[in-house]
């Protein structure tokens, strides 16, 4: 049933599919934080090479030592895009013209009768529920993958202090699968097989390329050629220094970063072909 032009009702189909949209989110969520915060799953443990020299690295301290702290990057992954989106779809609705055809795309929907979306608010939600979204599931991504694979850090072995006497070590090429042979810190040791992909680099990608397509698919503005181009550029570069900061501190494997990037960029391509940028009527 019809209220007005710009007003669609609905007492069933919308609530509904809100109600599975928040289901989806809040297991999204609730999987994100058994991956961070418990140790539901188990790392695999990887074998190695007593002298390999590519797990010899000095070990950089803890994450809160790093240049980017894990505080910093969610922050500013987390606050960028949002602010973004705000200023973006608050600029836009404020422009008559602009305004007039987000009216003309995006209906009014009347859920129920109290409930009322405009197409500023709505879009907002959309936008950004979608971004948060996408940054939950690469978490998942990046965590299952190094529960997975148990990647080894670029510090492994100055960590794990392994027992250079024992019978496995003294063979210069005795591959090692025992875990016991370790004598340092245990928490350290379980963070440093930790390595595949990177994190740092998964989600910073993520982050800047959905914010990259965001200004480019949405913001449509003739007053400065150069303000999208510079934003956008300043975002991705941002995210290319944080893998190579992962790099040059011994935190990272090169390959680690490669395969957080490409998986970063997987995410937000997918979410930008079929949920975020699309006009939705």
């Amino acid at each position: 049933m019809a209220v007005g032009n710009d007003t669609q009702r609905s007492y069933s189909i919308i609530p509904c599919f809100i109600f599975v949209e928040l289901v989806i989110m809040a297991g999204t969520v609730l999987l994100a934080y058994y991956f961070e915060c418990t140790d539901t799953f188990q790392v695999h443990i990887q074998g190695f090479f007593c002298q390999d020299g590519d797990l010899m690295k000095p070990y950089p301290g803890t994450e809160e030592d790093s240049f980017i702290t894990p505080l910093v990057l969610y922050c500013v992954l987390a606050a960028t895009p949002t602010a973004i989106i705000f200023i973006g779809e608050i600029s836009m609705y404020f422009i008559k013209s602009t305004r007039e055809s987000l009216i003309a795309q995006e209906k009014t929907i009347l859920t129920g009768e109290c409930c009322y979306l405009n197409p500023l608010l709505r879009r907002i939600v959309r936008f950004i529920g979608v971004f948060a979204f996408g940054l939950f599931a690469t978490d998942i991504f990046v965590n299952a993958g190094q529960v997975v694979t148990g990647h080894l850090t670029p510090y492994f072995l100055t960590v794990c202090k392994p027992n250079y006497t024992s019978t496995d070590c003294r063979a210069h090429h005795q591959f090692i699968n025992n875990g016991n042979i370790c004598t340092g810190d245990l928490d350290v040791i379980e963070k440093a097989r930790r390595s595949f992909p990177s994190k740092h680099a998964a989600l910073s990608i993520y982050s800047a390329l959905y914010a990259t397509m965001y200004i480019t698919s949405t913001i449509k503005t003739k007053s400065s050629r150069l303000a999208k181009p510079v934003l956008c550029l300043g975002t991705l570069c941002t995210a290319f220094l944080t893998g190579l900061n992962r790099v040059s501190e011994y935190r990272n494997h090169c390959s680690d970063v490669i395969a957080g990037f490409i998986l970063g960029t997987a995410v937000a391509l997918f979410l930008n072909h079929s949920a975020s940028m699309t006009e939705v009527t």
